[in-house]
């Protein structure tokens, strides 16, 4: 598996950004969005772009605390149409933020690793996400490439102790029990509940419950809630996994 820097999470982002701004382009957008309930297509778009130019404000001034956006002006689009295009500008706003700071720099953060090198992972992943629901919202079915996926599976593990509000999240304890995600393309983590929370290490092994996928892009969207449990191969405790997927959601 890849290891990733803050430089290639960066460049990863803005490509990212870049290609659900063309996916989006010219789609209807009140089209409804199935995996984000209550929102339109328009309403995700204003929401990835806001978040995208809320985190490059806060890395560029190395921020210590968390800005509140209902107080900030993104100069969002008085029309719905020009939506695209604001968020495709929202790539070149957050790359130069993120390049302009050191990734160790101290800065508020909402996970466990309170550095600029939090954001750039976090909007990658934020977007990737968002871009799967702006595919399934029109009919597309979303494919991630495999590194990004992988990493972002990974990232889902390292902040769910810090889910804000994340009372369920708090709740991911166990007595040893063993949830096992595999991807038939190389990728897998085996995730180990423990009385004072939870730990997973990369392993092909099976565990008390093991999710078999073809590859890591559809584990991220099952462990970021884009897809059902239904869709994928299950060996052994689904009820385990059933109640791990209800404790994770963020």
């Amino acid at each position: 598996m890849r290891t990733w820097t803050h430089a290639d999470h960066t460049r990863a982002v803005g490509d990212e950004i870049n290609r659900m701004a063309k996916t989006v382009t010219g789609h209807d957008m009140s089209a409804p969005t199935p995996t984000c309930p209550g929102w339109d297509l328009g309403a995700l778009i204003a929401h990835t772009g806001v978040i995208h130019r809320w985190a490059a404000a806060m890395v560029r001034d190395l921020s210590p605390e968390r800005y509140h956006r209902g107080e900030m002006d993104f100069g969002e689009p008085e029309h719905r149409a020009d939506y695209p295009a604001w968020l495709a500008r929202g790539a070149e706003i957050l790359q130069e933020a993120l390049s302009g700071q050191e990734p160790d720099a101290p800065m508020w953060a909402w996970g466990g690793d309170r550095h600029v090198r939090f954001w750039s992972r976090r909007q990658l992943h934020e977007t990737v996400v968002h871009h799967a629901d702006a595919q399934i919202a029109i009919g597309i079915a979303p494919a991630i490439d495999e590194d990004i996926a992988a990493d972002g599976v990974e990232e889902l593990f390292d902040l769910l102790p810090y889910a804000r509000g994340g009372a369920p999240a708090r709740e991911l304890t166990g007595d040893g029990e063993t949830l096992s995600w595999q991807a038939d393309s190389g990728a897998g983590w085996v995730v180990t509940l423990e009385p004072g929370g939870f730990s997973y290490r990369r392993s092909p092994e099976p565990g008390d419950v093991t999710v078999r996928a073809a590859t890591s892009s559809d584990l991220q969207l099952l462990v970021w809630g884009r897809r059902r449990a239904d869709d994928y191969s299950i060996d052994g405790d689904s009820g385990l996994l059933a109640w791990w997927l209800s404790h994770s959601a963020v």
